[in-house]
């Protein structure tokens, strides 16, 4: 499946699945369909999830799991059982990620410690000579918390080329935009000061993230003295829903009925 497919896929499993948890995040998981559709359609080594020798995926921001979900699902690594279940009694599908579910290699959700699991991924694969890479997805509010730049100086001073962390900047979090709760741009430049690799990337042109993500190194380059590298994806919130776009309050809202209806027959266009 192409990864225009597969965005789309994930964009409508997210509306099916919201609407019928009657749950929100809505706007979250929209912006980041492309990204995921590019990784698990085109750029990462995952053969079987339980391969050792996979590429790792950390979605630090963990409340967009359900485009995480449909990704999965895609795959064949959950069921429609396991789908349909989310945010569900007993469910291992819940608002984030668990790592009881195959395909899912770290349980996230309390923000700025996902780039922690990834680098110490990173860092354990070098050590034992694997040429896997790992990719973490974070947004630009969880580059509010202070855990997270430990990370970030912690993966260029043991210079983790095969860590690639992917920014989601949609510009907004919970309960505002993210330039007036702390504006940290420009975020290429906070992040090349600490030694990262940057690229700046439009999050929604698929060849331009394809590119961007294949820069991550291979098997030739992993024990280089290279740094990690970042690319910071700049997306828009709702991506694919006209009345979600840069809308704060698709944050946390469940959608009604008409509001599905139409959401839905948008992203079918």
């Amino acid at each position: 499946m192409s990864p225009a497919s597969l965005a789309k896929r994930i964009r409508l499993t997210v509306l099916h699945g919201s609407r019928r948890a009657g749950v929100g995040h809505i706007g979250s998981a929209l912006s980041v369909a492309d990204i995921i559709a590019v990784l698990y359609g085109q750029v990462m080594r995952v053969p079987d999830p339980a391969d050792v020798d996979r590429d790792r995926f950390v979605l630090s921001k963990g409340h967009a799991a359900l485009a995480l979900y449909a990704a999965l699902h895609e795959r064949g690594w959950i069921d429609d059982d396991t789908l349909a279940s989310y945010c569900g009694d007993r469910t291992l599908a819940g608002t984030h990620p668990d790592h009881s579910l195959p395909g899912i290699d770290f349980s996230t959700g309390s923000l700025g410690q996902g780039l922690a699991f990834g680098a110490g991924a990173a860092l354990a694969a070098k050590l034992s000579a694997s040429d896997r890479r790992v990719f973490v997805l974070v947004s630009d509010a969880e580059c509010n918390e202070g855990s997270l730049w430990e990370s970030v100086m912690f993966a260029a001073q043991h210079q983790l080329s095969n860590l690639v962390a992917i920014i989601d900047v949609n510009g907004q979090q919970a309960l505002d935009h993210t330039s007036r709760v702390l504006d940290l741009s420009p975020l290429d430049r906070r992040w090349a000061a600490f030694g990262w690799r940057t690229l700046v990337v439009d999050g929604h042109d698929l060849q331009q993230l394809t590119a961007a993500l294949a820069d991550a190194p291979g098997e030739e380059q992993v024990t280089s003295r290279e740094g990690p590298l970042v690319v910071v994806a700049r997306t828009v919130f709702g991506r694919g829903v006209s009345f979600m776009e840069g809308q704060v309050k698709w944050h946390y809202l469940p959608m009604n009925d008409d509001e599905y209806r139409d959401a839905v027959a948008e992203v079918e266009r």
